[in-house]
């Protein structure tokens, strides 16, 4: 029989820097007539610090990124070469180097007020930088405490606790459902970036992490109020919110059991292999199991770890990540905001709509199909319906598509998930058609 791991020293790293990392990131503090949680204040904080200076961090950043990528791919640097970090986030694909170029380009004349209208609105452009600007703050104030999430033994003993039941339900290991909490009452894109860690640490198979990202990434609480705001159906929140809970669930259901989720590899990541252990031996009983998982995740913590991991994720996020958010970002708006595209694509969801017997089908439908490009523009759209039902319908539906390419999507893409555009777009797609009778039975029902 091995050797147990439950000691004190690996109880009390499990029991204290679990409830920490709980704290910064599950537990809700009441903001207002929603909830938030420390971690957001933390955000918060940070832009409240940095204020203005703040685009032209991000601008020193994306700048940064490409020249020392271009570099790199022409130059190879021997200084570079031979570093490990350097050579992962500035070794880049023709089609990455050119999103990095692009994206500092643009960024130089949306920061400078300097380019065409067309970039530097704030529809576009402006919207896309401050969007940037926050990411910059979230992955900065995520990335050291993180570790307190994943390596303290919550997840280990959440995973070998919830398994029964979210094992079967959605085919993924119980810890999943610490990345489903921390994006309920956080952000959507750090519980990506939870997830992708996840799975580079071989804790997720391939197929499990890009259904989590997709599925389990959910818009946080004070989002959705926000929403119910912006659309002025502030009153009917708690239904609302209701309906995006429970379609949410049968989505989740659903999706986890056709393509393309079960054609991805249900494998883990080669340099890693399998490192989660939930299920539970005849000889011992679901809790000390758990709490035996728990404390052999916690043997292995370091405040040295903790630093040294929080600085990989923040390089990586920074000049990886940021700049392919910026390029895609602002391309990805321009065409929403200033192109017919979307009037035209979404007209086969305008007929859909109206045989559901939803009221404005044709007004509404392109915002059934631009939340695919960022998740606040479809609550822009909808300011010309006057129904509340269908408000409250696509609403709902925009909260619930979760694949927004300026966020969750750029993010998935740059991870080593292989779950690319394509089946980035059929899974939005199967989340929007499944989804729209549902929402229009609920809303027939409570409205």
């Amino acid at each position: 029989m091995q050797e147990s791991h439950v000691k004190l020293r690996n109880l009390l790293i499990f029991i204290l820097g679990s409830a920490f990392g709980a704290f910064m990131f599950l537990v809700p503090i009441p903001q207002g007539k929603a909830f938030t949680t420390v971690l957001d204040y933390l955000v918060k904080g940070l832009k409240g610090v940095f204020g203005p200076s703040l685009s032209y961090i991000l601008l020193a950043v994306v700048t940064l990124a490409a020249v020392l990528s271009l570099y790199n791919t022409f130059c190879k640097p021997e200084w570079l070469q031979k570093n490990d970090l350097l050579r992962k986030n500035f070794s880049s694909s023709p089609f990455y180097l050119v999103s990095k170029v692009l994206g500092a380009i643009m960024a130089w004349f949306i920061v400078f007020k300097a380019g065409p209208q067309w970039l530097i609105s704030e529809d576009t452009g402006a919207s896309m930088i401050g969007l940037c600007n926050t990411l910059l703050c979230i992955v900065t104030a995520f990335s050291f405490f993180l570790p307190f999430l994943t390596d303290c033994g919550i997840m280990e003993f959440l995973g070998v606790i919830m398994r029964p039941v979210v094992n079967p339900l959605f085919k993924v290991p119980g810890r999943a459902s610490v990345d489903l909490i921390a994006s309920w009452f956080g952000a959507s894109n750090a519980a990506v970036i939870l997830t992708r860690e996840q799975y580079m640490k071989g804790m997720y198979t391939a197929r499990e992490a890009g259904y989590i990202m997709t599925n389990f990434s959910v818009v946080s609480i004070p989002f959705c109020l926000l929403i119910a705001n912006v659309i002025k159906i502030p009153q009917l929140f708690p239904a609302f919110y209701l309906c995006i809970c429970v379609v949410g669930v049968i989505l989740a259901f659903i999706i986890a059991r056709i393509p393309p989720i079960t054609l991805l590899p249900n494998t883990y990541r080669a340099a890693v292999g399998k490192n989660v252990h939930e299920d539970v031996p005849a000889e011992m009983s679901l809790f000390s199991y758990a709490v035996e998982n728990a404390c052999r995740r916690a043997s292995t913590f370091t405040l040295g770890n903790v630093l040294r991991n929080g600085f990989e994720i923040v390089f990586g996020m920074f000049f990886d990540l940021i700049p392919i958010v910026v390029s895609w970002g602002v391309v990805a708006l321009c065409i929403a905001t200033y192109t017919p595209v979307f009037d035209w694509i979404s007209y086969p969801m305008g007929l859909y709509l109206q045989l559901l017997g939803v009221e404005e089908a044709f007004k509404a439908a392109p915002a059934t199909l631009i939340g695919f490009t960022d998740m606040f523009i479809p609550a822009l759209l909808l300011g010309g319906v006057t129904a509340v039902k269908t408000k409250f319908i696509v609403g709902v539906l925009s909260l619930i598509q979760i694949i927004y390419m300026t966020e969750v999507g750029a993010i998935v893409i740059k991870s080593e998930v292989p779950l690319g555009f394509g089946g980035l777009l059929a899974i939005f797609l199967e989340r929007t058609i499944i989804a729209i009778p549902l929402i229009v039975a609920f809303a027939n029902i409570v409205l």
